[in-house]
């Protein structure tokens, strides 16, 4: 009879088992992997399956019909992840990461609301449903800042998963990357998950290089959605190797707009793919091109559990550039303290602190808006908050049709108080760095609500902005 005995050996990497079974006739060794231990399967809830959340018991009936009642009209998603490690349960109804991932009954109006709840209630069929439920969405500013417009043409054809606006970048949206592992109750490409007509998709790689090439002055391609990082790797390789085979002199920045990195850590750390990822970066920049990952941070907790400290250090690892962006919101983070203990933990890890957005004019932006006035008190005060390392940061900015819109000063100019503005980005790049004034409005939460100041009929850019538009 054989006498086998079994001897676990731990090696340097700590991913994998190795086993020695010996017996009387000699050893062998064999590799066994086993499962990643920092390893969590991916799990989405919608509307259909948000009930089965442990954690719904914390809700009312009420506050749960609620959430199918604004999830009808606005896109809702969220993930396990966001679920179990970053909501505060006990305190759920006030917590940051609860209101971004689950609808509340104030972001529709009441009457809106109380439409869709008498629907619901009435068993409506689907398609009746879904006429009404359109009706609210349209009211809802579905293109702000006139998306269409930014839409290229080429050869005769229009690249529906293109935008141009600015000069040196270009916006890529791959097919496989127009959704996410969650969905900010924010969002303002909302209508990318629910209305066809104001989807914008691509997944012609050789109709993005061949525009590439065309326009010399594009130095950087954002990769955006949806979140590419619900990609495959295999997919972010065929678009990667497309860039590089084409070897494109003036492509110097290849960006990824993503949440992924607080909404699925594991992306980029215990995915079956995510070794294969951070390769394909690091293959990226041995050919001189800089990966950034511009990362949606919206809140310091987002930052502080042990998945998406790993994440950010193994980008970094891989030479990845990290940079934070998020729109300053009511509810989430609407104080200064916030705001500079966000910039200190992006900093403390490695990231490099990049724009204070305003929320745009669509979607539940009543729910979210602050004025303007406000926005620039909060965004002064955090600025006053945290040392030079952190003051990389641009704001509070306004991604409007002509142009990003920075607010720079309330000041007084002749006797009358004025908002003090500045295109920190314009579609036309001669507009940039050139200060000019609205007269101060306490109530304004948009751009398009400020009027010149002094008298003056319009502001200095728009007789050219409507020219180029034409």
């Amino acid at each position: 009879m054989l006498n086998y005995s079994l001897k676990i050996l731990w090696e340097k990497e700590p991913l994998d088992f190795y086993f020695m079974c010996v017996h009387c006739f000699g050893a062998f060794r064999v590799s066994y992997p086993i499962k990643k231990i920092n390893e969590m399967m991916y799990k989405p809830y919608s509307l259909q399956n948000f009930r089965e959340i442990p954690q719904m018991k914390f809700l009312s009936e009420e506050q749960k019909f609620g959430i199918e009642v604004v999830g009808t009209v606005l896109p809702f998603k969220t993930d396990n992840y966001v679920v179990d490690e970053l909501i505060d349960w006990s305190n759920f109804e006030k917590d940051p990461f609860f209101i971004l991932n689950f609808p509340q009954r104030e972001m529709l109006g009441e009457k809106d609301f109380s439409k869709v709840a008498s629907l619901l209630k009435q068993n409506v069929p689907r398609a009746g449903m879904l006429n009404e439920v359109k009706k609210i969405r349209m009211k809802l500013n579905p293109n702000p800042a006139e998306q269409e417009s930014n839409v290229p043409e080429f050869k005769g054809k229009r690249l529906n998963g293109i935008q141009h606006k600015y000069r040196e970048i270009m916006l890529f949206f791959p097919t496989q990357g127009q959704t996410c592992h969650a969905y900010c109750t924010y969002c303002f490409r909302w209508p990318q998950f629910a209305l066809n007509e104001f989807k914008f998709a691509m997944k012609e790689a050789d109709q993005m290089v061949e525009y590439l090439k065309a326009n010399t002055h594009i130095t950087d391609v954002l990769f955006t959605g949806g979140d590419p990082a619900v990609m495959k790797t295999k997919f972010f390789e065929h678009y990667f190797d497309a860039l590089l085979e084409a070897n494109i002199p003036h492509l110097r920045n290849i960006r990824i707009g993503t949440k992924s990195l607080t909404y699925w850590p594991y992306r980029f750390t215990s995915d079956p793919d995510a070794d294969e990822l951070l390769r394909l970066f690091g293959k990226v920049k041995k050919r001189g091109i800089n990966v950034a990952l511009m990362a949606h941070i919206n809140h310091p907790g987002e930052l502080k559990t042990p998945a998406a400290k790993e994440a950010v250090n193994r980008l970094l690892n891989a030479g990845v550039q990290i940079r934070a962006q998020s729109p300053l919101l009511k509810h989430i983070n609407d104080r200064s303290e916030i705001w500079a203990g966000n910039w200190k933990e992006q900093v403390s890890q490695g990231i490099i602190p990049y724009y204070m957005f305003v929320a745009r004019d669509t979607g539940a932006q009543d729910y979210f808006a602050v004025t303007l006035n406000r926005a620039w008190q909060i965004y002064r005060s955090a600025y006053s908050q945290v040392s030079g390392i952190a003051r990389t940061v641009k704001g509070p900015s306004m991604s409007c049709s002509p142009g990003k819109v920075q607010i720079t000063g309330v000041t007084e100019i002749k006797g009358q108080k004025v908002f003090v503005l500045n295109f920190i980005q314009g579609r036309d790049p001669s507009w940039v760095g050139k200060p000019f004034f609205a007269r101060f409005d306490p109530h304004a939460v948009w751009f398009d609500e400020l009027k010149p100041a002094f008298g003056e009929p319009d502001f200095f850019y728009e007789q050219s902005y409507h020219e180029m538009l034409a």
